[in-house]
């Protein structure tokens, strides 16, 4: 049994990253800014704090020792230092949710070798100043020269799950189901894609095994986007009304130039058995497609 604490925990892999340690037996403490509520109720200690308050976090944690952190919320060198600062001397492990975006889009196959946070240039600055993939490269970076505790970065594309709070896969299947034209860029790139249950399987792996470094968790398997609204045609019965005219307002989220997905295979090396995409692309979109508004 381990005492474990969980930034970001409360929605979509976070949620059900808290659950499986749960029902492990951990003693788990989450800690959010109390603008949603706690769906764990007594089962774990909540601690109301601001995350990106070094202060304030400071002293949420004080005098507190953790076995395991699980950062889902940080975006920048400047949150990834004042973490150091803060949990140095106090934590036996940091996993560190990280991105694909850590990767170009240039349409080779990304392993954790592409990306070197251990040599990467430092740029300090809060999240609003990079992109969301530099932002993430950076506070990998900062983590890697900063920290005086073992630090899993966990690479993952997007996310999918029913309950996805940002509706990108949602996005296709309505607006498809509704006739709607739905913007791409390239209708043959290829993604990478893993599910929001393994996400939070991977999760509690990488945090209760000997890892350190770069991870990339992602199911077996990639899809062109060609190949993902066929799906969507599928289970919806209706054509999809595609343009290749670049247009904010009807713009797919998953609008790339070129292929972009990862090898896997650091970790199924490790011993992780991941899921085959093709597998449960379908049935999602068909739960997706039956509860739609």
């Amino acid at each position: 049994m381990k005492n474990i604490l969980v930034l970001g925990g409360t929605r979509f892999f976070g949620r059900k990253l808290v659950e499986l340690l749960i029902k492990d037996g951990h003693n788990v403490t989450i800690m959010t800014r109390g603008q949603s509520s706690n769906p764990f109720g007594n089962r774990v200690e909540h601690i109301i704090g601001d995350r990106l308050n070094q202060e304030e976090l400071s002293k949420k944690v004080e005098g507190r020792v953790f076995d395991i952190v699980y950062d889902n919320i940080c975006y920048s060198p400047n949150d990834a230092y004042s973490f150091c600062k803060i949990f140095n001397g106090k934590i036996g492990k940091l996993v560190f949710t990280s991105t694909l975006a850590t990767y170009e889009a240039d349409g080779k196959e990304k392993s954790e070798d592409d990306f070197n946070p251990y040599n990467y240039e430092i740029q300090m600055g809060d999240r609003e100043e990079f992109t969301y993939g530099e932002g993430k490269r950076q506070a990998e970076a900062v983590f890697y020269k900063y920290a005086k505790f073992p630090v899993v970065a966990v690479r993952f594309p997007i996310v999918m799950g029913e309950d996805d709070y940002t509706r990108r896969f949602h996005f296709h299947i309505e607006r498809v189901a509704n006739k709607m034209p739905i913007g791409f860029i390239n209708m043959e790139a290829e993604m990478s894609f893993i599910q929001a249950s393994e996400a939070a399987l991977f999760l509690r792996w990488a945090g209760l095994e000997e890892l350190e470094g770069p991870y990339n968790a992602t199911a077996n398997g990639k899809i062109s986007l060609s190949g993902l609204m066929e799906i969507v045609e599928e289970v919806t019965g209706q054509s999809a009304n595609i343009s290749l005219v670049e247009n904010d307002e009807i713009c797919s989220p998953y609008a790339i130039p070129d292929s972009w997905y990862m090898t896997n295979e650091k970790a199924k090396n490790r011993g992780f058995r991941f899921t085959n995409l093709h597998d449960w692309l379908t049935p999602l979109a068909v739960k997706i497609a039956d509860n739609k508004e």
